[in-house]
């Protein structure tokens, strides 16, 4: 599905360094997802996902912590100045 949704992205770049950055999505699927990503990273990488949520204060439901999705880097392809990064996870979502 074509839905652009922000996420915070935790790994390693092609240089071995750790990052994290907030961008965002460009597709998603129950297996996995496209995301926008300026920092080169490395085919078979794991990174870790996480969808931000509103505070418990501003909901007016309870929030528990933000989960978090596992992932594998299993395509990149150059997007002018960013990169086009596809990601497999490694539990499909349920």
């Amino acid at each position: 599905m074509r839905i652009q949704v922000p996420v915070f992205v935790r790994g390693k770049d092609a240089a071995g360094d750790e990052f994290l950055e907030l961008t965002r999505t460009v597709n998603i699927s129950s297996t996995g997802a496209s995301i926008v990503s300026p920092r080169p990273l490395r085919m078979d990488e794991m990174v870790t996902l996480t969808v931000p949520a509103p505070s418990p204060a501003s909901a007016r439901a309870t929030v528990g912590p933000n989960p978090t999705i596992q992932a594998r880097v299993r395509r990149l392809q150059a997007a002018g100045d960013d990169s086009l990064v596809g990601v497999e996870f490694l539990r499909p979502l349920e």
